[in-house]
């Protein structure tokens, strides 16, 4: 069932704070961030990704209308839908509402997330980006936190200071009170050789973009890294 490209059974490991439990539980270790790209659509990345077996997508769509983000997060969410994926709204909650996502992900400069949740609701999931541990213990409302980068990406405009294995394992190390306990994903400019680590030092999800997108086989990159990713945290729970 595991090497099937319809099936994510087996990849099952956290349950991060919040919202969905039945969804999330089984989709937050492995986080697809869509990202142009001149060979494949936005939609078309989603699809391929689903069919690899990834379960979590982010819709990212810097600096486009907001006509278009809602174009194409309307057929974002009809692809999640048939297979049972879940939709983040990178940034745009007004988007997020409108096409019903499962949740938005917001940076610094976006709407707070205490703001979101009463626009959102109870029910909706939350992540917000950080570089520090000062980020993560200023923020409220949020299910997830999106700490990075892990290396110089270039997905992302003028990005926060590199945080590389030490800086999160500085940062877990520091968040192992329970009152600040909150599930942690890995970002920015991470390759399938840096997952292992990663996970070692405590993370609880991965999120790629180009390393899924760049890719021969989208579909096929997906399931070798949720399969990396499965293989790791069950070498680390025995």
């Amino acid at each position: 069932f595991m090497d099937s490209n319809d099936s994510y059974l087996g990849y099952h490991f956290i349950k991060p704070a919040g919202r969905r439990p039945s969804i999330v539980q089984e989709a937050f270790h492995m986080q697809f961030i869509t990202h142009p790209d001149k060979n494949i659509g936005i939609c078309e990345e989603v699809e391929a990704v689903c069919k690899g077996g990834g379960r979590w997508i982010q819709l990212r769509m810097k600096n486009e209308p907001e006509e278009k983000l809602l174009e194409t997060a309307r057929m974002a969410a009809a692809v999640c839908r048939r297979y049972g994926a879940v939709l983040i709204i990178d940034d745009n909650v007004n988007v997020a509402r409108q096409v019903n996502a499962d949740g938005v992900h917001l940076g610094k400069n976006d709407m707070q997330p205490a703001e979101a949740r009463k626009i959102l609701g109870k029910d909706k999931i939350i992540g917000y980006t950080a570089n520090t541990i000062e980020d993560i213990l200023s923020v409220k409302e949020v299910d997830y936190i999106g700490l990075g980068p892990f290396k110089p990406t270039s997905t992302k405009e003028n990005p926060s200071p590199v945080l590389g294995i030490q800086g999160y394992t500085d940062i877990i190390n520091r968040l192992k009170y329970p009152e600040n306990k909150i599930p942690i994903v890995a970002i920015g400019g991470i390759k399938t050789t840096d997952i292992p680590a990663l996970l070692k030092c405590g993370i609880d999800g991965i999120a790629m973009s180009s390393g899924i997108i760049n890719s021969k086989d989208i579909s096929k990159q997906t399931n070798k890294i949720l399969k990396i990713i499965y293989n790791e945290t069950f070498e680390n729970r025995r």
